[in-house]
């Protein structure tokens, strides 16, 4: 993982355009992503940074922070390109996320909400040790307008390996 910079921002759009990203990341356009990497507008509170693999750029994982005291704990999302999926690399990513937000940054919790049924993703985060906490009815509206269901899943501290 490394800081995301002006410079991914087309080969991150080029992978975001792939259908079987485009699922369920709808709406990567250079301007989101420019927007993502300057963290501008909605997104102020997201720190980006870009998952490399091989020597290119595969994809990006953000967070984001909870800085109220009484529910600090911090988020995380991810998406890679499809070239890049059933190689370990997301599970890598999440895991190597988690330590440093745990502790480097000092939070307890972590947590990540894939779609119900990305079954992939899911699979990959537990892999990376989290746990599910539950299901989150009609969470996200997907390309086709349709709301659908969501995983919540959180990892503690003290389980960050």
């Amino acid at each position: 993982l490394r800081p995301l910079a002006e410079a991914d921002i087309t080969r991150l759009a080029e992978l975001g355009a792939d259908p079987e990203v485009a699922r369920w990341w709808p709406g990567l356009t250079r301007e989101h992503l420019l927007a993502k990497a300057r963290g501008e507008g909605e997104e102020a509170d997201v720190v980006c940074f870009a998952i490399v693999g091989d020597g290119e750029v595969a994809g990006m994982i953000p967070h984001h922070e909870e800085t109220d005291e009484e529910y600090r704990h911090a988020g995380i999302d991810l998406f890679l390109g499809e070239p890049h999926h059933d190689r370990g690399l997301g599970t890598d990513a999440v895991r190597t996320m988690a330590r440093h937000l745990v502790r480097d940054l000092g939070h307890h919790r972590v947590t990540i909400d894939p779609a119900a049924e990305n079954a992939r993703a899911v699979r990959a985060y537990e892999k990376a040790g989290f746990r599910r906490v539950g299901v989150m009815r009609r969470y996200w509206r997907g390309p086709d307008g349709v709301w659908r269901d969501g995983v919540l899943l959180d990892l503690l501290a003290e389980e960050v390996g």
